[in-house]
């Protein structure tokens, strides 16, 4: 007669005649292990087909076996495990072990990707770029730092904060001055009727600022309280990636922050007329808005451009801070191939190309940060370009002012409204 294995396996730990007394020297019975062996028909178990021959060498029939097999093992079978014990430590190890090779396989296939990645470019490739971003934007600088964002009234007069989710992950933090023709109004309102208020007939102007700091910034300030004085809505943004805002700055986001505030804001000012403002690196993102917007056949209704360069590689090549490392070997090249790596132009010269909206160029004399020349150019540009010559305008500030500081000078308010109040006339 033969019988079928019994499913598991166990190690012989003594012998029996049947009736389960245990004999020395060989035998049935054997401890279970995991789940245990079975002792029915399927036994038993292929490792201890030789402890049926014996049985049989002793004349015992085949249910004699089975029937001391299961007597034996009865006699023998340990009981449920105490969980504190080692054995059921060891136990729970080993099932714990058993996903331990495929773990190190996916842990080992991510760090070969992670170094093919990272010694498939030259160092230069992992460290320039980011250090580009860093010196472009400069937001890592949050100053003011004391400045409760949430709360302008403590620094500006009539002025409410709120957000606006451009995207997901992205919520941009505005601060609205009113004109101070209305700062009687605007005492103890909400944000709701500070939005209601932009379609008063009061001009507005989205503050497109520099890198670095935040809405809070003094110079930022001063600029909006000038502003304001002169009958101007300012919606001071910061940028994704500056102040509290969310998200991570690019020139691509930056672009994509200021056409969502833009059609926000014409979404409720009625036939009240929208400026771009754009002051230093805003001047970029000002003029990649607007050929974004001018494409969707929505023109801004003017453009302010600030201490404007004509793009961001030449203004990097020519900033302070980086004309000490000109003369350095392949510097130059190196600088190009970064903010080529990360996508940063703000082409103002290719962009005005697209333009038709009205264009004031502002520019401070003696402005170091971002020469003369470099709005000069702009405004060359611009000038050859547009149609309708009289839609293009360049005013040379006195020196004095320098690059931020543009709103203290006298002829500031009087140029930006006489020559907005020709081009919407």
């Amino acid at each position: 007669m033969r019988v079928a294995p019994a499913v598991g396996f166990g190690v012989p730990r003594r012998t029996c005649l049947p009736g389960g007394r245990p004999v020395a020297g060989g035998g049935w019975a054997w401890a279970r292990q995991g789940r245990g062996a079975s002792c029915g028909s399927r036994w038993p178990p292929p490792q201890h087909l030789q402890l049926l021959k014996l049985g049989r060498r002793r004349g015992m029939g085949a249910q004699e076996c089975q029937k001391a097999a299961r007597e034996c093992e009865a006699a023998v079978a340990p009981g449920t495990p105490d969980p504190d014990s080692v054995a059921a430590w060891w136990d729970m190890a080993v099932r714990n072990l058993q996903f331990v090779p495929g773990s190190c396989s996916t842990l080992r296939r991510k760090i070969a990707a992670l170094y093919n990645s990272f010694t498939s470019k030259p160092l230069k490739e992992h460290i320039f770029p980011p250090l580009m971003d860093m010196l472009i934007f400069l937001n890592f600088y949050k100053a003011p730092y004391l400045v409760d964002l949430k709360k302008p009234e403590k620094k500006i007069a009539h002025t409410v904060n709120f957000y606006v989710e451009v995207e997901p992950g992205v919520m941009l933090g505005i601060w609205h001055t009113v004109p101070r023709c209305r700062g009687e109004d605007a005492k103890g309102k909400d944000h709701c009727w500070y939005e209601a208020a932009l379609h008063d007939g009061n001009p507005i102007i989205v503050y497109l600022h520099g890198s670095a700091e935040n809405r809070a910034a003094s110079h930022r300030l001063k600029l909006m309280k000038v502003l304001s004085d002169g009958g101007f809505h300012v919606l001071s943004v910061d940028y994704r990636g500056f102040g509290d805002s969310t998200g991570k700055a690019t020139e691509e986001g930056l672009t994509t922050d200021t056409v969502y505030v833009y059609e926000w804001t014409k979404a409720r000012s009625g036939t009240t007329p929208v400026c771009l403002w754009g002051h230093s690196l805003g001047t970029g993102v000002a003029t990649n808005a607007a050929k974004v917007l001018e494409e969707k056949g929505c023109p801004v209704d003017a453009i302010i451009l600030e201490a404007p360069f004509t793009n961001i590689w030449v203004a990097t090549i020519n900033y302070p801070l980086l004309k000490i490392y000109r003369k350095l070997p392949r510097f130059l090249r190196l600088l190009m191939d970064s903010l080529r790596k990360d996508k940063i132009v703000f082409p103002n010269d290719e962009n005005v190309k697209f333009l038709s909206s009205p264009l004031l160029i502002l520019h401070g004399e003696d402005d170091k940060t971002v020469p003369l020349e470099f709005g000069k150019k702009l405004y060359e540009i611009a000038y050859n370009v547009y149609r309708d010559k009289e839609r293009v305008k360049m005013v040379i500030v006195p020196p004095g002012f320098h690059h931020n500081l543009l709103c203290k000078s006298p002829i500031l308010l009087i140029t930006v409204r006489d020559f907005l109040s020709k081009q919407w006339a």
